[in-house]
């Protein structure tokens, strides 16, 4: 697992080559603020071997977070970062590994008849009960995380997981509750905490694509301040010392900026309302950007008033570094499927992010 030696041990190999702010305290030790994403892709031979050379580029310049997740690309991309962890010249405990456990995984390509697949895969041998599917392709329960987590731990072909999330709980609440969905949150972080103690993941998260960032009223809407209160029943339940909830990820760019502008979770202290970065900073939960360029859209041109205010040479990588210049973010992570975009989204890492006046600037 990646450890503070590590981490620091691979910050120090590139001395000054990047900016100051461009390794970020993350778990026990520093992550670049430029990390890998595996989602985009189809799953097929030729985008394998384009992800495994541009981690092993990206590991050997200067970026040591993988962010994956077991249902990408039919488990492709969890297997391709485990063949390039394995390859690349780096110790595995100078790489944050991160993954995440929700979706239904199809392994391999996409079968020809996916509720079958469901039904004989996951169903029948009684890996998911069908009551607990949402969309008839999503379960946070813990029997099937249990399933999951040892499967991308040989997906990864690691001992432990850095960082594991659980992924979009928020699409629970097609079908249940949010009080229901809480309660199956608690249970499912009873199970990580005890994979935690058993030294399978170093710590978990929760990894959303609309429930942080949505006001209250929105039918995808989850509290922040409510599932770290159940990460903390679910460590004193299992009585493990500290919590196990280290981080959360969530979108984050130039044209998705709700985690900065919608302030829909209390503050700690019960003064008024915070963004979702903001509260994860005041409570000290790591924060992860995905979607850093849009999916693609925002490597090609920025909103003009924002693209004057930001430092790179390139779209892509003002666009990177809005993503890293918001309070609270450690790594924004972007999808690099083609080997030939690697050095332009590392070479956004010797650039200084936007200062917090600055930052702010933006929004007014």
């Amino acid at each position: 697992m990646a450890t503070s030696q590590g981490t620091w041990g691979y910050r120090d190999r590139f001395g000054d080559a990047f900016a100051r702010t461009y390794f970020r305290r993350f778990g026990p030790g520093v992550a670049s603020s430029v990390g890998l994403g595996t989602y985009l892709g189809d799953p097929t031979d030729d985008v394998d071997a384009g992800y495994r050379e541009s981690i092993a580029a990206a590991l050997s310049a200067g970026i040591n977070h993988v962010d994956t997740a077991i249902n990408y690309r039919c488990q492709r991309s969890e297997r391709i970062v485990g063949e390039a962890l394995r390859e690349a010249d780096v110790d595995r405990e100078e790489v944050v590994v991160a993954t995440k456990g929700g979706f239904l995984p199809f392994d391999g390509s996409r079968p020809a008849d996916p509720a079958a697949y469901v039904r004989e895969t996951f169903v029948e041998p009684g890996v998911v009960a069908p009551e607990d599917l949402a969309g008839g392709s999503h379960a946070i329960a813990p029997d099937f995380l249990d399933a999951m987590l040892d499967r991308s731990l040989s997906n990864l072909g690691v001992d432990t997981i850095d960082c594991y999330y659980v992924h979009n709980p928020e699409t629970q609440l097609r079908v249940r509750s949010r009080e229901a969905v809480y309660d199956r949150l608690q249970a499912a972080f009873e199970t990580l905490e005890r994979r935690r103690a058993a030294g399978d993941i170093g710590m978990y998260g929760v990894a959303t694509w609309e429930a942080f960032r949505v006001p209250r009223g929105d039918d995808a809407y989850l509290s922040l301040p409510e599932v770290v209160a159940r990460a903390e029943r679910a460590a004193e339940a299992v009585g493990v010392d500290g919590v196990g909830l280290g981080a959360i990820q969530l979108p984050f760019n130039v044209a998705m900026a709700d985690a900065v502008t919608v302030a829909a979770h209390s503050h700690p202290d019960g003064e008024g309302d915070l963004s979702a970065l903001e509260y994860a900073q005041e409570i000290g939960l790591d924060a992860v950007a995905s979607a850093t360029l849009a999916q693609g859209d925002l490597a090609s041109s920025l909103p003009p008033e924002v693209d004057a205010e930001l430092a790179g040479d390139t779209p892509a990588q003002r666009a990177i570094n809005f993503a890293r210049s918001a309070p609270g973010v450690t790594t924004a992570l972007v999808g690099t499927s083609s080997p030939a975009h690697v050095p332009e989204n590392v070479a956004a890492g010797t650039f200084e992010p936007l200062g917090a006046r600055a930052f702010d600037a933006v929004f007014e």
